[in-house]
């Protein structure tokens, strides 16, 4: 068991060295093991091929559309399979730069695209170089209490600029927003608290987190994201901060010269760069479908008028509607049979629906010739439009399916396709499949009980 733990050891220590030769061992052959899994993985899944080319192209767009038919499942899965190997390569990339005599915050280096594979290849390369202990750091500051301080506010900076440089200069919301900055703002946060001496864990992590909150308000303050944005983002954010905090700890107590001040703040500019080679490519983005149903008390026959048009909705009593999240108040059609316009309003807008399918009463599919925005962002200010509300989220179809049951029952089915640009998509996507989920509920529900009560009467609109 011996190898055992020193494998262990290479892979997941946050201080042991690495030399060059394990590092190009380590690296190619745990590369070569996700990319057989992962492949493997969605080949069983959706019978497509990942080639290697597109498997490691640094555009999100181009890896995305290789998983177009892949369930969100299957994403969320191997979202979670790559943690280990995220891990692994972030620390042994930083502690192999130490070993090569470079600065450990070229280690974030790893989350930016075409750079990150370009240093690795170096870091293969380079030979070990001893450090001589005059290169220890001196204090940046004179206490704990201020070094905590001045690295929260410095990282707070920097996580705010990458959000404006990423939302409003590329209009991209990828993985430098949601993963490369996170880790970023924990690890100097945390590295500055450590530079002082060192701190426990539980702090450094406290310290992180603190610098996260501190982003987010200030994105809201200066009206960049609204409340809702911002809450379903923190998870995610937060995992990374953690992240961070644990490495910007291991750099603090790696000896290096006072430069790295001025390498973290390279590292830290070089990292929109993970945005601006994630162009939104919105013709390539992966198409998802949720499927909701209900069982109507009521024959199909007198189930059908009250989907192709209904009228007002109650007020919806769920939290995440009135939190801002856009919900249905009523439908109306125009027309009759394929090429009627099915209107359905929302509380931010309206939906214009061409019909493509019309028939009675078992099916009835419509296009999405325009939408609202998702949501209403809350806001300390009366009117906030943040770039994601716009295009990001696209509704593109939907289907209602009236399913006939024994004793003059129906199973009422609704599915709706959309296309989402945010990433990581595993994760957004969940937040999408359960806001989809709800608006269908309130949609069939609502169909189920206006059935059930008046089944003859419909809402006076006939097949």
């Amino acid at each position: 068991m011996l190898w055992l733990s020193l494998l262990f050891r290479t892979w997941f220590s946050v201080s042991a060295p690495v030399g060059r030769r394990v590092y190009a061992a380590s690296g190619f052959g745990l590369m070569a093991l996700k990319y057989v899994l992962d492949a493997g993985a969605v080949f069983a899944v959706t019978g497509k091929q990942w080639t290697p080319i597109a498997y490691l192209s640094p555009l999100l767009s181009m890896r995305e559309a290789e998983l177009r038919p892949a369930p969100h499942s299957l994403l969320l899965a191997m979202a979670i399979w790559a943690l280990p190997f995220l891990w692994i390569g972030l620390t042994m990339t930083m502690r192999r730069a130490v070993d090569a005599g470079r600065s450990p915050w070229t280690g974030l280096l790893y989350f930016v695209p075409l750079l990150n594979y370009a240093w690795m290849v170096a870091l293969c390369l380079l030979p070990s170089k001893p450090r001589h202990p005059a290169e220890r750091r001196l204090p940046l500051v004179g206490n704990t209490l201020r070094s905590a301080l001045f690295g929260v506010a410095i990282s707070t900076a920097l996580g705010l600029g990458v959000l404006l440089l990423s939302v409003t200069v590329l209009g991209s919301y990828g993985s430098a927003l949601f993963l490369g900055a996170p880790v970023l703002v924990g690890a100097v946060s945390s590295y500055a608290l450590n530079r002082e001496g060192p701190q426990s864990l539980g702090r450094s992590i406290s310290a992180a987190l603190a610098a996260l909150v501190l982003t987010c308000g200030a994105s809201l303050l200066f009206a960049l994201e609204g409340v809702v944005c911002i809450t379903m983002a923190f998870p995610i954010g937060a995992a990374g901060a953690v992240l961070g905090a644990v490495i910007g700890r291991a750099i603090a107590r790696q000896s290096s010269p006072p430069a790295a001040v001025v390498q973290l703040l390279l590292v830290g500019l070089a990292l929109p760069l993970l945005s601006a080679s994630e162009p939104v490519e919105r013709a390539l983005a992966p198409r998802h479908e949720v499927v909701s149903s209900v069982e109507v008390e009521a024959p199909p026959e007198m189930v059908w008028p009250n989907v192709i048009a209904f009228g007002d909705l109650p007020p919806p009593p769920e939290l995440m509607f009135r939190a801002g999240i856009s919900y249905p108040m009523r439908a109306s059609i125009t027309g009759h049979g394929v090429g009627a316009v099915r209107r359905c309003e929302f509380s931010t807008g309206a939906f214009v629906e061409p019909i493509t399918a019309w028939e009675p009463p078992r099916r009835l599919s419509f296009d999405v010739a325009s939408q609202p925005p998702p949501m209403a962002e809350w806001s300390p200010y009366r009117h906030v439009h943040p770039p994601h509300l716009d295009g990001y989220f696209r509704s593109v179809r939907g289907e209602f399916r009236l399913v006939p049951l024994p004793g003059g029952r129906t199973r009422l089915e609704g599915s709706t396709w959309y296309e989402l640009d945010l990433a990581p998509a595993p994760y957004w996507g969940l937040w999408a499949d359960a806001l989809v989920h709800a608006i269908h509920l309130r949609v069939l529900e609502q169909i189920k009980l206006r059935s059930e009560r008046a089944p003859s009467a419909g809402s006076g609109v006939g097949p």
